[in-house]
């Protein structure tokens, strides 16, 4: 049975946030993309994905096999999807309508990490669903 995460508010550990963080600051050209795992509700584990997608500059897709994999270790480690997380180099952290036409979990937060900024890095969480978003606050935790 899938954990319910709490729909005000998404509860990331600092070593989370640095992690993603850190991967948008790897490529700050391309779309990072990945998954996040979560144990009793808050998050816990990155999971980096490769970017698939033709034009990885603005766009993002979760390679096939990987997310088959990434999933499959949540499972076994007891952890259900929490998030799904992408960069945008060179747009705010809001989704794009590309973003909202494609999000195909409504469960999931999908966090996006802004490049797009001087000096400090941005990032936003959402629910996607049904067309739409709203905006989740994202919560640091220790």
């Amino acid at each position: 049975m899938a954990e319910k995460m709490n729909q005000e508010e998404f509860q990331l550990p600092r070593r989370v946030i640095n992690e993603l963080l850190h991967s948008a600051q790897q490529s700050p050209t391309e779309e990072v993309c990945g998954l996040v795992g979560a144990k009793n509700a808050i998050a816990n584990t990155c999971y980096p994905i490769k970017n698939t997608a033709a034009s990885p500059e603005n766009r993002f897709q979760l390679d096939e096999k990987q997310q088959i994999n990434a999933l499959s270790t949540m499972r076994d480690k007891g952890e259900s999807l929490a998030a799904i997380y992408h960069s945008h180099p060179t747009a705010a952290a809001t989704p794009s309508k590309t973003d909202i036409a494609l999000a195909a979990y409504p469960e999931a937060v999908y966090l996006i990490i802004s490049l797009n900024t001087k000096g400090v890095l941005e990032m936003k969480g959402f629910k996607i669903a049904h067309n739409s978003f709203t905006e989740v606050a994202l919560s640091l935790i220790p």
